[in-house]
């Protein structure tokens, strides 16, 4: 059974991200795979740099958070957009769990990974603009990123008390979306 890793670019508790992570994730378990959510607030690290990195070695946060990712055959990744990009919480963490371990291959953590990008903003654009730059990203890193993509505008309006999608037309694109992930990994693994 393929397991897939789902997490958002974003420590904020009541991130928009973080609730459209979680509504891909359930949808992805009603499909009949293993999904572990993690939230990167959870994760703390300092800022990638590798003069820290070479005295100090990897942080005890990321050792925990790679075999994670490592285990995954597939992440879903709801991108926060800061200034039309990436968030820097997203990039450092890719920037760490890129970084040669003992004894695994190179980018272990994303090589050969289904990657799905999602994303929403209280905005109009609905982090459209950031999901162009997170598949470069995870493309550039080894990851098979599906053409499928959710870009969600005017998010603070999607989401229900509860935290589930209350506009349905977004319900059926995350869902179709979803369906397309689980599909691309499960005939690759």
């Amino acid at each position: 059974m393929p397991n897939i890793l789902v997490f958002a670019g974003s420590a904020r508790k009541d991130s928009l991200n973080k609730k459209l992570a979680k509504a891909a994730g359930e949808m992805a378990g009603r499909l009949g795979v293993d999904v572990t959510f993690v939230d990167l607030a959870d994760y703390p690290m300092p800022l990638y740099d590798g003069d820290l990195e070479e005295a100090q070695g990897l942080p005890q946060s990321m050792l925990k958070l790679y075999p994670l990712f490592k285990a995954a055959d597939g992440l879903m990744v709801a991108c926060p957009e800061y200034n039309s990009s990436v968030t820097p919480l997203l990039k450092n963490t890719i920037d760490w769990l890129s970084r040669p371990q003992d004894g695994e291959p190179r980018l272990g953590a994303f090589a050969g990974k289904v990657v799905a990008v999602m994303g929403t903003s209280p905005g109009g654009l609905g982090a459209m603009r950031v999901l162009r730059h997170a598949r470069e990203i995870f493309g550039n890193i080894g990851g098979l990123v599906i053409p499928q993509q959710v870009a969600v505008p005017n998010g603070a309006d999607v989401f229900a008390a509860d935290g589930n999608i209350a506009d349905e037309s977004v319900r059926t694109r995350l869902e179709e979306m979803v369906k397309a992930m689980v599909k691309t990994t499960r005939s690759l693994t």
